[in-house]
């Protein structure tokens, strides 16, 4: 069974689908720190897909930390879940929930100031 899956039908391509379904499965924990990848030609015969794509892929995710070559050896999940998610991701996620706790404050009548201390003492 593949670790990931391509949906031909996607309008997004397939090095963004591959990079995302690899993401996910680290994040998930299909995928764990230390488990061995499928090599270049593997995955790509598997998917049905260019190599050079699944090289492309392993590159940025490797660029990023997220795995890490081993010349003779493979490719190797390096990064924990939270790490496997794509720092503009976290960025996004982050930025959504500091909007919701800004709203919930102003609904209870505290200000930004009120707020910002209270998380001071707390840490």
């Amino acid at each position: 069974m593949a670790v990931v899956t391509i949906d031909t039908r996607d309008k997004t391509p397939i090095y963004a689908q591959l990079e995302r379904g690899l993401r996910a499965a680290m994040a998930t924990g299909r995928l764990k720190a230390g488990d061995q990848l499928p090599t270049v030609r593997q995955l790509a015969v598997e998917l049905s897909i260019n190599a050079n794509t699944v090289a492309r892929v392993y590159a940025d995710l490797e660029r990023s930390g997220a795995i890490e070559t081993r010349r003779g050896v493979g490719s190797f999940v390096s990064a924990t879940a939270d790490q496997a998610r794509p720092k503009k991701e976290h960025e996004k996620r982050l930025r959504a929930f500091v909007t919701r706790v800004l709203s919930e404050a102003g609904t209870h009548g505290f200000s930004v100031e009120e707020v910002m201390q209270g998380l001071r003492e707390e840490t």
